[in-house]
């Protein structure tokens, strides 16, 4: 049986498939209609996305998509391990300005829904990180934005051993109080 928890902000849940598993290795539904009734199971991704990472401390993000074009993913570690971060910015939520994050791991299966409204992120914590993300709406270049992945406001303990990898894109982000009003 999948199991599914609420992390702090109660929208983002963790989300465990049941392995089954014998002398050969395992089996598990990554995606159940059936499994996930009452939480993501109504959710329709139109993309699979594959992300991968060669070195240790690599961080994306904290990214997210405007309206029209805002996503939802459903994120998991193919091979791997990283702490996956969702950012609450959704204007007039109560629990805007906080972040929750999970360790996501290839051994462990685990994965993290991200609902719309939520910036995301990821560090990897392992060499060689191939993550796979579903997504409920295509990328849409035009509608992306995204915070500052060390925003002392938002005071996030990435798993660093020093300075991360990042892209350029990444590194002139601005401050969650510095984006304005944001719709998803």
């Amino acid at each position: 049986m999948t199991t599914i928890t609420p992390l702090a902000i109660p929208d983002v849940l963790l989300i465990t498939p049941k392995r089954h598993g014998d002398a050969r290795g395992w089996f598990a539904e990554t995606w159940s209609v059936k499994a996930l009734a009452g939480t993501v199971a109504d959710t329709t991704f139109v993309q699979d996305n594959q992300a991968f990472s060669a070195a240790k401390g690599t961080l994306r993000g904290l990214h997210f998509q405007l309206a029209p074009n805002a996503q939802g993913k459903l994120i998991r570690a193919l091979r791997g391990a990283i702490f996956d971060v969702a950012v609450d910015i959704r204007v007039g939520s109560p629990t805007h300005g906080q972040w929750v994050g999970a360790e996501l791991t290839a051994e462990g299966g685990e994965q993290l829904w991200v609902p719309r409204g939520f910036a995301h992120g990821y560090c990897t914590i392992t060499d060689d990180c191939e993550i796979f993300y579903k997504v409920d709406g295509p990328y849409a270049p035009q509608s992306e934005g995204g915070i500052i992945w060390n925003d002392p406001d938002l005071a996030i303990p990435w798993p660093l051993d020093g300075e991360p990898l990042l892209s350029q894109k990444d590194t002139v982000l601005p401050r969650l109080k510095d984006l304005g009003p944001v719709a998803f």
